[in-house]
Formats: C-alpha cells, sequence, structure tokens
C-alpha cells in the first residue's frame, strides 16, 4: 500500500514541476547558507582556539594562595586573602602530585615546570626573559616546541638552552653561540643555544627561554622544586570543569584556558549563537515554504484527491501522500543545498587567501555537517507537510468532487 501513496505523491510532484523546481531550489539555497555559514564559523573558532592553545596550556597548575587568616575588626572575626608574595612559590610533594594527575582519565598530558624571570646577556646587548625548565618529551606534547623549530634542535642537557628567534636576532645569536643568563639574586649560568623556534607569538619568541628541569632549578635556587605543572585536557570545552574539580581535590590552584581567556569566550559564544539564529530562521524559511507548495496543491489536487478518496483510499493514505512530498522535497532539495554549500566553500577557500597565497583558514566541511544538515532539512520538511496532509485527509470526497 505505501508503494501506491508513494507513486501518487512523486505524479503530484511531476505534475506541478515549475512549482516543484521552485520550492527546491529554494530549500537548495537555504541549505546552502547553512552548511557554508556553519562551515566557516567552526573552521574560523577552529583556527582560532587552536592558534591561541598553541603557545598555552589547557589548565596550569600552582601553588595554592595563602591560606585565610582570622582578622577582628570591631568584634566582629574575617577572614581575609593573604596576598601573594612577589616570590616564586613551589608546588610542595610534586612528585606525588604529578603521578595522581597522570593517572587522571580526563587528562592527555602532564608537564612539570618551573618558570622564573632573568637576564640573557650576550657581550653588551641584555634581554629580559622568562625562564621554564621543561621535560622537552612531555612538554612537546604540550606545545609543539619542536614543530616550530627555525633551527638546531631541541635538545637540553645541563647547561644548554633553546630560545626564540626574535631574541636571537636581538642578541645576534645562532645555533652553537652562547650566551649568560642571570637572576635578579645574581645567579647566574653560562649556556649554549641548542635551537631557535618561532612560534608566532611576538611577545613569547622575544622572551621565552628553555632550559632542562635541573638547570632552571638550580638557576633559580628551587631546591629541586617545580612551579607549575602543565596539563592537556582529551575534552577542550571541559577545561574549566575539570580545572575547579582537580582545585577542589588537590588543593591546589588551577586556571583553565577558559578563564584566562574570557574575551575569546565571550566571541566564540557570540558566533556560536549567531550561527544557530541563522539556521533557526533559515529553516523557518524553509519550513513556510514547503508548507506553502503544498497547501496550494492541496486545493489545486482536492478533485483528484475526493475521488482517491471515493475510489476507497482512507485518511491516512492520503496523509502519508503529503508527508512524502514534503519529505521528498526537503530531501532533495537538502542534498542539493549540500553540494552548493560545498561549492561555496571551495571558492571562498579559493579566493580569501592571505599575503602568502595561502588559505586564511580551513573551513570545517565535515561529513557530520552535510549529514545533520540533510536530516534536519528532510524532517522539516515533513513537519512542514503535516497541516497540507491533514487538511488533505479532511477533505470530504463528495464536496472535494463538486468543487474541485
Amino acid at each position: 500500500m505505501v508503494w501506491f501513496e508513494w507513486q501518487v505523491a512523486t505524479r503530484f510532484l511531476r505534475e506541478g514541476k515549475t512549482q516543484t523546481l521552485l520550492i527546491a531550489s529554494g530549500i537548495a539555497l537555504g541549505v546552502a547558507v547553512i552548511v557554508f555559514i556553519s562551515a566557516l564559523v567552526t573552521g574560523l573558532q577552529g583556527t582560532i582556539i587552536k592558534r591561541t592553545l598553541g603557545t598555552q596550556a589547557h589548565i596550569v597548575i600552582t601553588a595554592p594562595d595563602k591560606v585565610l587568616l582570622p582578622s577582628v575588626t570591631d568584634g566582629t572575626v574575617f577572614r581575609e586573602l593573604q596576598p601573594r608574595p612577589q616570590i616564586i612559590e613551589p608546588i610542595l610533594n610534586w612528585q606525588l602530585l604529578l603521578k595522581q594527575l597522570q593517572q587522571e582519565p580526563t587528562l592527555k598530558a602532564v608537564s612539570p615546570l618551573v618558570s622564573g624571570a632573568a637576564f640573557a646577556i650576550r657581550g653588551q646587548a641584555d634581554k629580559t626573559v622568562s625562564i621554564l625548565g621543561i621535560d622537552p618529551v612531555a612538554f612537546s606534547k604540550i606545545i609543539p616546541i619542536e614543530e616550530n623549530l627555525k633551527a638546531g634542535q631541541l635538545r637540553l642537557n645541563n647547561d644548554e638552552a633553546v630560545i626564540g628567534r626574535r631574541l636571537a636576532d636581538d642578541l645576534g645569536i645562532r645555533v652553537g653561540d652562547r650566551m649568560n643568563i642571570v637572576t635578579s639574586s645574581n645567579r647566574s649560568l653560562a649556556v649554549r643555544i641548542t635551537g631557535i623556534f618561532e612560534l608566532g607569538v611576538k611577545d613569547l619568541d622575544k622572551r621565552w627561554v628553555f632550559l632542562s628541569l635541573r638547570s632552571a632549578q638550580n638557576l633559580l635556587d628551587l631546591n629541586g622544586q617545580i612551579t607549575g605543572i602543565d596539563l592537556q585536557v582529551k575534552s577542550l570545552f571541559d577545561a574549566e570543569i575539570i580545572s575547579q574539580r582537580l582545585q577542589n581535590h588537590y588543593g591546589i590552584k588551577a586556571e583553565s584556558w577558559m578563564s584566562s581567556n574570557e574575551q575569546l569566550m565571550t566571541a566564540l559564544k557570540s558566533q556560536t549563537a549567531s550561527t544557530t539564529l541563522i539556521r533557526f530562521f533559515v529553516l523557518i524559511s524553509v519550513a513556510f515554504g514547503i508548507a506553502s507548495v503544498l497547501a496550494i496543491a492541496v486545493v489545486q489536487k482536492q478533485k483528484e484527491i475526493g475521488i482517491l478518496r471515493a475510489m476507497g483510499m482512507s485518511q491516512h493514505s492520503v496523509l502519508a501522500v503529503f508527508l512524502i512530498q514534503g519529505g521528498l522535497l526537503g530531501m532533495f532539495g537538502s542534498l542539493l543545498g549540500a553540494l552548493g554549500g560545498m561549492g561555496l566553500g571551495k571558492m571562498f577557500a579559493f579566493f580569501a587567501r592571505n599575503a602568502a597565497g595561502e588559505p586564511l583558514f580551513e573551513l570545517a566541511l565535515t561529513s557530520e555537517l552535510i549529514l545533520s544538515t540533510t536530516i534536519i532539512a528532510t524532517l522539516t520538511g515533513l513537519i512542514a507537510a503535516a497541516m497540507p496532509a491533514y487538511r488533505a485527509a479532511k477533505l470530504d470526497p463528495v464536496q472535494a468532487i463538486r468543487y474541485g
């Protein structure tokens, strides 16, 4: 019986070729806009996040703030947060904490870190720098320094260092040269440069100096302690929740990339909300288009519907005929629109290029996006067809034949 309803539905669509073509084209245009805008915004967000997190950890763990101390004012006891002194605060029992964090199922990478300020000196030139003592293997899982090396290699034995390209240019240093690092407490270390990196962030390329953990600990007089632990999470947008849980569980201070980049998060949320609104209103337009075309079809075909009903066709079958039409219009229109959206994406990637001739960013034209948009548009067609289909099913056969 379903086959008969399918035949009637397709025949009605073929008889109204112009209407069918127009509504299918309208649906295709709407779906193309949805696919292109979604791919554009998702790709832009992915690029922004990648560039932002390409130079920072997802979560940074440091020593907790000083404990709350009681103070008395007019007989009332208050609890105040003791301000952090301007000295390097090491993380206590960091080896045990590191092992515990490595067992956390939500974390992908864990890297101990020693950081502090110093001066880099070569000849008569000196620059303020940030010392980062790292384990090269662990740290590379957080920030891909090795992938961004412009010269040399990421090797950090004792008294060896890797520096940024801008710092190397400022001091006139090449791989194999030596420079001195001096802290504010007059502790110094002569290092040989084994690698030069370029992360694409001016401040980092001018200030970061990588040493081994032991060299940084000795230079900053930390006696085997560390000042931070960098983490990479498996689910990027769960970083804030994970950081709060770790902070409460381990009694440390944990700051996620989401809390340290509040303006970025606001921009991403605004982009997502705008895209959602665009998709919603386009789908509403598609739904009204399908509903209006099928409503006209009911009026035009009411005589045929009356004859079919008089011949024994049930109300459910008439309902199915128009639902099938709505579903077919939504499906074919969405398939054409998906192809159109992909074409728009290819055109954007071809014409929108930077000074080096490379695409500004990669659009997220994924199979999931195409499939989800096609399914949603098809379902929209079915929903939009419901009212005209119900009206057609309720037509009185005698009245439909008489006035059709």
